[in-house]
């Protein structure tokens, strides 16, 4: 039996930069000896770790190369048993659609000792930084997260009920999204944001219906993003900071 002296801990990265990282992450970031993180990590973040700190991307993007998550898992074994302290770097939460399960079982079996640190989700951080509330006392007293990784899967007649919809992953799956939702009754008028890179410079966020998304973003990279589907979208253009005289255009 190896006697392991070594940790991995399962990190929340939030979405963007620093400035949105718990403290604990923070520290844990400034003491790791091997970091393994996701290709939707901002990598600024990266600049936090000691000099010696092995840096590893191992991808988890839809549509481009990862590697496999039994060699991830490996990986966190392996470093685990040589006795050193790793961070496993995740965007948003590791329990919102972060996939630890099969890691952690992996851990647990290797008797590796580990730990899981929360983070900032962008399926609540996204539509706060687009001045998007998904409650409200008359338009939203409830709102549901969902992954469009597989759409078949979802019950839409019971979604398009919902008052508030909030889904990741959904930049390729958009027109089949809006297909489903509309053929369940929800109005075509129904307000939709699509917001990118939430929390990072490059920022940008699409208003528009449901009739009007598809063609009004027919011609963008909408990845990575999430997207608000309800009325509290409508809120948005009241919930925004005025500008200033003097960068008003005009």
């Amino acid at each position: 039996m190896i006697n392991c002296l070594g940790k991995v801990y399962l990190v929340g990265s939030g979405v963007g930069s620093a400035d949105y990282l718990t403290m604990r992450a923070h520290h844990l970031l400034t003491e790791a000896e091997v970091v393994i993180y996701d290709a939707l990590v901002d990598e600024a973040l990266l600049q936090l770790v000691p000099e010696t700190c092995l840096k590893l991307n191992v991808g988890k993007r839809g549509g481009q190369p990862s590697l496999p998550q039994a060699q991830i898992n490996r990986l966190l074994i392996e470093h685990c048993q040589h006795n050193q302290q790793i961070v496993r770097l995740k965007s948003g939460d590791p329990f919102v659609f972060g996939r630890c399960t099969s890691e952690i079982q992996a851990l647990i079996e290797a008797k590796c000792p580990f730990e899981v640190v929360p983070g900032i989700s962008s399926a609540l951080a996204a539509p706060l930084l687009a001045n998007i509330p998904l409650t409200d006392p008359v338009l939203s007293r409830c709102f549901a997260v969902l992954s469009a990784h597989d759409l078949e899967a979802l019950d839409w007649q019971s979604l398009a009920r919902l008052e508030t919809l909030v889904i990741l992953m959904g930049a390729k799956p958009l027109p089949k999204i809006v297909e489903q939702l509309l053929h369940y009754g929800r109005s075509p008028q129904t307000p939709i944001a699509v917001i990118r890179w939430a929390g990072h410079p490059e920022q940008q966020i699409w208003l528009s219906t449901l009739e009007a998304i598809v063609q009004q973003t027919s011609r963008q990279s909408l990845s990575p993003c999430v997207m608000v589907i309800g009325e509290v979208v409508r809120l948005q253009p009241f919930l925004q900071m005025p500008l200033s005289p003097e960068n008003r255009e005009g």
